[in-house]
């Protein structure tokens, strides 16, 4: 069995310390990303929130803003992200039967990536989910929050549907 070379971990520097990754060598290029997750829960908790029955008022648009609002504050959360000016934030809510499919999609110029600013927004708008909603189901899970498509930088284009052949 040969050994595989090693990869280089860009964000460990020779000590083994954490580092943020200097991007600044790196051309500024039109970036965007859109990530998806999904909030199971039951059908009297669907019901409730089609019918404007939830204790504490619309969770969908409320998780639909505390998502745009959570891709400003990437950087914040995530200590090795770069903070970037947005162009562009949006968060979409699509109600099922067994529980409610979310999307965010990410826009920048810039040196690094948006991945991380859309995977923050389905996170934070599937926990606001469960938060607006948990008086009704505490029984909600949140799965499958993942990277769907990225566009720009020198890696280019990505999407789930080719990546998963």
């Amino acid at each position: 069995m040969s050994e595989q070379p090693q990869k280089h971990l860009s964000h460990v520097d020779e000590d083994g310390r954490s580092k943020m990754v200097d991007v600044g060598a790196k051309p500024v290029t039109s970036r965007t990303a859109k990530a998806s997750g999904f909030v199971k829960m039951s059908a009297e908790t669907v019901t409730a929130i089609r019918e404007s029955r939830t204790p504490k008022g619309d969770p969908l648009e409320t998780a639909r803003l505390a998502g745009i609002m959570a891709t400003k504050r990437t950087s914040e959360l995530i200590p090795l992200c770069h903070s970037l000016a947005l162009s562009h934030a949006d968060v979409q809510i699509a109600l099922q039967d067994d529980g409610a499919r979310i999307t965010a999609t990410a826009s920048t110029s810039a040196q690094t990536g948006v991945e991380m600013e859309a995977l923050t927004a389905v996170s934070v708008a599937a926990l606001t989910l469960y938060d607006m909603c948990k008086a009704l189901d505490r029984a909600m899970t949140i799965s499958d929050v993942r990277l769907e498509f990225k566009s720009g930088g020198r890696s280019g284009e990505w999407r789930r549907e080719t990546a998963d052949l």
